[in-house]
């Protein structure tokens, strides 16, 4: 069996360009490891962000993209996880140190030794690593995730950031019959997090600037729906919520928002500014309030967040395009003008 060197890409050459096609080296499959002809791969604004250098200084050439779904095509030796046609996906990361007692937990997203990015990060052996806008990607069994038959993998695709960005901090602040949940911005992440509270149980309403997106919002599964463009909602539901869940990438106006959690209740980041934001401490201390942020997930929470999807017919609301088309979306991402996640068909690249 052929084993593959060299595969076709989009990257972005240097900071704030557009992506060109290219080609990219995957290693050789190694004994623990799968190749994975990838099928489909979304495109999260988190690319966009490390594209643009807006968290930092980033590895160029870069080939963004840490939502994949394909099906494994060969398999190392020692695999015992796999094998060749399962369909699999990968995420935000491909390793970590595995011997942290984060890792040993299965929270290998907040490994003590740094978890090794899907792209813009470094192999352990230092080498930088390429993400799925390609047509191949290897990487070690234990840090792919099955994808149920149940879920087509375009749609499976977002689950592996968007997804798993939104389970993870709804199923740890207990999401579910009786819990009041806010989710700030139907985007990518918020459509999903809409669609997994409401399917956990809890009541939901959608923060939005305006009310463009109102039949979308309640079409997924939102109990309720407001344009905080209009103050008097910050009055209207002061005190309402046991979590609000923020999932735009913009600065906010924090305190206002804390205002709208019961004693008790969470203000939970996943989206993550470029720009520094800032809190009174007093809307902590009246109401013993919590601000927290969570990352993805997991490989175990990432496959059981999969599994959930699959029982209660969760996919990401997508537009499916080509690999030329990738630049144009980037652009419509930043404004706002998707719904709500694109997704490269990657036979196209």
């Amino acid at each position: 069996m052929t084993t593959l060197s060299v595969v076709p890409a989009y990257a972005v050459p240097a900071p704030k360009a557009p992506l060109e096609r290219t080609t990219i080296a995957r290693r050789q499959v190694g004994a623990h490891d799968i190749l994975i002809d990838i099928k489909f791969a979304g495109i999260c604004h988190s690319d966009i962000h490390q594209a643009n250098e807006g968290w930092g200084e980033a590895i160029f050439p870069m080939v963004p993209g840490h939502e994949i779904a394909g099906v494994v095509t060969q398999t190392g030796s020692a695999v015992t996880r796999y094998a060749v046609g399962d369909r699999v996906g990968v995420g935000c990361f491909v390793d970590s140190c595995r011997a942290c007692e984060y890792c040993e937990q299965g929270l290998e997203q907040y490994c003590l030794n740094g978890t090794v990015a899907t792209y813009n990060g470094r192999e352990k052996n230092g080498e930088p690593t390429y993400g799925g806008y390609s047509t191949h990607l290897v990487v070690d069994e234990n840090y792919a995730v099955r994808i149920p038959d149940a879920l087509s993998l375009d749609v499976a695709a977002p689950l592996l950031c968007a997804g798993i960005t939104t389970y993870s901090p709804l199923r740890h602040w207990n999401a579910g019959p009786g819990k009041k949940i806010a989710v700030i911005g139907l985007g990518g992440l918020g459509h999903m997090a809409v669609k997994l509270a409401h399917a956990m149980g809890a009541e939901v309403t959608v923060l939005s600037q305006t009310l463009r997106k109102k039949d979308d919002g309640l079409r997924l599964g939102a109990d309720h729906y407001y344009a905080t463009g209009d103050e008097s909602v910050f009055s209207e539901l002061r005190g309402r919520f046991d979590l609000v869940l923020s999932t735009v990438s913009a600065p906010l106006p924090i305190d206002a928002y804390l205002r709208l959690l019961k004693v008790d209740g969470a203000f939970v980041n996943v989206g993550a500014p470029e720009e520094p934001n800032s809190v009174n401490m007093f809307s902590l201390i009246a109401g013993r309030k919590s601000l927290a942020g969570s990352s993805i997930g997991g490989i175990r929470e990432t496959q059981e967040m999969l599994d959930f999807c699959a029982e209660h017919g969760i996919g990401a609301e997508i537009e499916l395009i080509r690999a030329d088309q990738i630049n144009e979306a980037y652009q419509r991402v930043v404004g706002s003008d998707v719904r709500y996640r694109f997704v490269i068909d990657t036979a196209t690249i």
